[in-house]
Parts: C-alpha cells; structure tokens; sequence
C-alpha cells in the first residue's frame, strides 16, 4: 500500500515545498518498519550470478575509493578490512518479495518514475563518499544508524577526486547534519551533495527515480522513428537556389531539413508508445523482454491454468507495469487491450476480478501471454517467498 503520509508532513506538502527543490527529513516515516534483510543475506545476494553488486573501498592498494564488481565470493567477503568498504546491492526489489513491498509505498509517483531499490552495507565508519546523484532519491535507514550530511548543489562540472572510477566530490560543503534511525527517511533532491557515514553496522535501502537524460530520450526516440522509416524517403530540394557561392548551405535547405525532422517528431501517438516501452524496459537484464517471449505451446497451457484459478493474479516482483490510454505497457511491449484492463493491470500489484475479462478472447490472449512470460504470477510474491524459505 502506498504511503497517503510523509511522517507528519502530507503529500501536498511535501510536493509543494520540497519534491525537487530541496532536502526533506523524515522521522518515522516507517513506524514499526523492519529491515527485512540482514548483512549475511545481502551478501549471499551478492553471490548470485544475475545480480548487480558492487563494492566500495575507501582506500585499495594505496589508491582512494576503488571499485570491484561482483559477483563475490565468500573468500571476497573474508579478506574485507574490518571497516573503510561499503557492499551495494542494485534492484533488491527485483528478488525479494518483502522489498519490492517497501517499493510499493512509494506509488504515490507514477510506476514509471520509480526505478528500483538499492540497499547497502557499510560497517562502522564507512561511506561510499561524498557524491550527487541526477535523480530523486529517498534513502530509508533499515537497521542501524547512518549519518547523512548535505551539502552544495553541484553539476557536472563540480570537481572530483582524481585515480578513482566513482564520481567522489574533491570539495564538500557540509549544510546540514542528521542521524537516521531505521524507519527514518530522508529525501535527497536531484544535483544535492550528500554523504552517509556508518554510524555502527548499517544497512540503508535507497528508493531511486529513473530520470533519462535528454540525449537518452532523443537517441531512443529517434533510433525507434528510425525503425518505421522506408529506404526511399530522401532529402528533396525544395527549389534550387542558383548563387554563385556554391560552397554555401543555404537557410532554404536548413528550413527543409527542419521540416523533414518536425514532420517524423511531431507525433504524439507515435511518442506516447515509444515512452511507454521504454521506461517498463528491464533496466538489469535488457534481454528479458525479449528472452521472456512465451511460445504457443506455453500460452494454451497459461489459458488452461487461468480458466482453473480462482484468487486475484499478481504482478512480477522484477515486472514493470504502465499504461497510456487503451495501451498497457509491460516490460518493455506495448499491448492495445482498452482503458478498464489496461488501468486495472497497470495500477495494481495484485489484481482482482479479472476473471471477467475471460470472456473477450483478446483479453484472453494477453492475460495468458502475461501469464506465460512470468509478468503475471498465480501466486503471492509475499506467499512464495514464504514457502522457498520454508523448504530451505
């Protein structure tokens, strides 16, 4: 369920005086909330193959805040310093079912703004360092305390230490000062100087924002117009211009040539179907989508399941759901199933009576597609999860 409240401070509030515009703390924003991993359990996650890890060291073979990429080992692990490192663990949302929950508080901003949940380790004293991020960022203390420092604003051309891979801050302005407990969030505005500092053992899960840079929208977009456009579509003149400067481009030319880009850009529809399958692209396995095609034999047997099930279906933790009009978005396709299923599919983590929509043979096809490509789960996320730790 998503959060109706910030602590104390409502939305509207925090929309209005904060969001974007600066730093926010949150006390007890969570109350009552557990961690629902401990340290052992992050770094068995950063054992894992398909997962994203990475670990930060302060200072590696006499050079500062160096870089190593997991997987780990347990040999990784075991010649770890007693502080100085930070492990960070991308997407935890997209494994365990508990967080992906603490992803869904947040769903006061649309599905397609939120990215996904890192979490960190850091013992006693440690930090990943003084940094910036271009996106929102809300930075919830799960166990443990961590001392969070904001600074400047800062862009790219604020200076960074030399000889390390991680873009650190060679100057920090300290503004203000907080030490969070677990429950605590702090929101953390795009372009805002910040730096956690262990305060003991921790582990803080930050709540991240896809933001796609401008050149980002323009070189998908673009290269997606490209797909749809036929070979004999070529620059005309459009009347010729006889001039003794033949080395020169004229403005006529440039205005053809802006006529020819505006008439492939200036389609709504077109944009609208492109951002729909771009932002619920799998950001940590690009291949999914495509890997996840289900063949027919795997549909028909989804259909059978589904005219048998009885109980709500559920999205993937790792799935990604959005919708424009009578279009859904899921994992990166684009599906025109009509507003009431497409809303009813994009909005819900668990979605309830479905069962009506059986009875539309199109319908019917995508649910089973959905179904069948692991998108839509029978199951609780929350319940499976549940079962996988009994049996182990």
């Amino acid at each position: 369920m998503a959060l109706t409240q910030l602590g104390d401070l409502s939305l509207s509030s925090f929309f209005e005086n904060y969001w974007q515009k600066k730093p926010c703390l949150i006390r007890n924003g969570l109350p009552n909330w557990e961690s629902p991993l401990f340290p052992d359990e992050l770094a068995g996650l950063a054992l894992e193959e398909d997962v994203e890890s990475r670990l930060v060291l302060e200072l590696e073979n006499g050079k500062p805040w160096q870089l190593k990429a997991g997987p780990f080992s347990e040999e990784d692990f075991n010649q770890l310093p007693e502080t100085g490192w930070s492990l960070l663990v991308q997407a935890v949302d997209h494994w365990v079912p508990e967080v992906t929950a603490l992803l869904d508080q947040f769903r006061f901003l649309p599905n397609w703004r939120l990215d996904d949940i890192m979490v960190s380790y850091a013992p006693d004293g440690s930090s990943v360092g003084p940094h910036f991020d271009f996106y929102d960022v809300f930075l919830v203390q799960g166990f443990g305390k961590r001392r969070w420092q904001l600074g400047q604003v800062c862009d790219e051309n604020s200076a960074k230490i030399e000889g390390t891979p991680l873009n650190i801050l060679s100057q920090f302005e300290c503004q203000e000062e907080f030490i969070l407990e677990p429950g605590d969030i702090l929101y953390v505005p795009p372009q805002i100087a910040h730096w956690g500092i262990a305060d003991g053992d921790c582990m803080t899960y930050s709540v991240g924002f896809r933001a796609p840079s401008h050149a980002e929208i323009i070189d998908d977009f673009a290269a997606e117009i490209c797909k749809s456009l036929p070979d004999h579509l070529r620059y005309k003149d459009n009347g010729v211009d006889t001039t003794a400067n033949t080395g020169v481009i004229n403005t006529q030319t440039i205005d053809t040539l802006n006529q020819i880009i505006q008439s492939h850009l200036n389609n709504s529809g077109q944009l609208a179907e492109w951002f729909g399958k771009y932002m619920t692209e799998p950001k940590y396995d690009p291949d999914a989508g495509q890997a996840a095609q289900p063949t027919l034999d795997e549909i028909t047997q989804a259909k059978a399941e589904l005219q048998v099930h009885e109980g709500p279906l559920y999205q993937a933790p790792d799935a990604r759901f959005a919708c424009h009009d009578e279009t859904l978005f899921a994992n990166g396709k684009s599906y025109h199933c009509g507003t009431e299923l497409a809303l009813k599919l994009a909005n819900n983590r668990a979605i309830v009576n479905w069962r009506t929509h059986l009875a539309n043979a199109n319908h019917q096809e995508l649910l089973a597609t959905l179904t069948a490509s692991a998108a839509l789960w029978l199951e609780d996320p929350l319940e499976a999860s549940d079962d996988d730790l009994e049996d182990e």
